[in-house]
């Protein structure tokens, strides 16, 4: 079920519970759904009506949300939320609607209930009490689909950088002709989303672009289709960044056969990214002849051996490693003797 959950937030991952068990105090009876499938199109939501019996223990009036987990399909959203459902204590039962848009489409399950109300990103008390409910089909036409386009397209460290949002139909590769209200949300702001409210808005053309402030760190960047209790559809990446090596051996030369490490950095500190040492075979061909990985402080350390004498041109390849691009430390050399 967790992984569930970060499936539909894509971006916004919600926190562990606070307690890794269900609610002892919330007990359910049934889920019913007033509709076993449903048919949704474009940016449009269909409600389908839960209705939860059982009884919770501490407070009677409670509202509870019911989770569904996708078992098919091919939609972008892998689990449902309801809305928070009402409690009517005459029945014993929480009501209310569950918003199905048409990036669920496929066909979902109910696999659990969870105390509300709803509020990431804030992590719940307890895990969903786990039930095995009723299923619903979805079939969901003229998806949105979310397209960026960044400029610069390599973000300079240090620099400014603007992003192109466009949401059109999937099925047709127009916009809708309407205006869409959307959240345009940066670093932070992307993993704690509170769900419907925004003031950011697309054009009829479905385009809609801000622009980042600097930032020496890689921040992420989104864009969510708000829906009710949580979102409908999202994109979200980090800009490219470039990829700025140094390196310098710690020896100008040394007899042949020697090991000689090559101490280098990497501007951001891409930990764990790949590094190749490369040695250049006749007027072009430059071959790998040892490897590594940055380490959390941007460093890193590759060893070169000598071959034969006179100088031996060296360089670091960086290989393309999300969000930097591939890129070459200056040539230096190694004098074998």
């Amino acid at each position: 079920m967790k992984r569930a959950l970060a499936g539909l937030l894509a971006l916004a991952v919600l926190p562990a519970p606070a307690h890794a068990a269900p609610d002892p105090r919330l007990h359910i009876e049934s889920v019913t759904l007033n509709r076993g499938s449903v048919a949704v199109s474009g940016l449009n939501t269909v409600p389908v009506t839960v209705t939860v019996k059982g009884s919770y223990g501490v407070d009677a009036k409670a509202p509870v949300n019911v989770i569904l987990e996708r078992t098919g399909g091919s939609g972008t959203m892998s689990a449902l939320f309801s809305t928070n459902l009402v409690r009517d204590a005459a029945s014993g039962t929480w009501s209310g609607a569950l918003k199905v848009p048409s990036t669920a489409n496929g066909t979902f399950k109910v696999t659990g209930v969870q105390t509300g109300p709803f509020s990431p990103p804030s992590p719940p008390t307890f895990d969903p009490t786990p039930y095995a409910g009723p299923s619903l089909a979805v079939t969901g036409t003229h998806q949105p689909r979310i397209t960026a386009a960044v400029t610069p397209k390599v973000v300079p460290f240090g620099a400014p950088y603007s992003i192109r949002w466009a949401i059109t139909d999937a099925q047709t590769g127009k916009p809708y002709g309407s205006r869409i209200r959307v959240a345009l949300k940066h670093d932070s702001g992307c993993v704690e989303y509170f769900g419907p409210g925004t003031t950011d808005v697309t054009g009829t053309n479905g385009i809609v672009t801000k622009t980042y402030p600097a930032s020496t760190d890689n921040p992420s960047n989104c864009l969510i289709v708000p829906g009710d209790p949580w979102l409908n559809a999202t994109l979200g990446f980090t800009a490219a960044r470039p990829a700025i090596v140094s390196a310098t051996p710690s020896k100008a030369s040394a007899p042949i056969g020697t090991i000689v490490p090559v101490n280098g950095t990497v501007a951001g500190a891409p930990y764990n990214c790949a590094v190749q040492l490369q040695r250049l075979y006749g007027a072009s061909q430059w071959r790998t002849v040892s490897a590594g990985r940055v380490r959390r402080s941007g460093r890193f350390t590759l060893t070169a051996q000598p071959a034969y004498r006179g100088p031996i041109p060296y360089r670091v390849s960086f290989p393309a490693c999300a969000p930097y691009v591939a890129g070459v430390s200056k040539a230096f050399s190694i004098r074998g003797t």
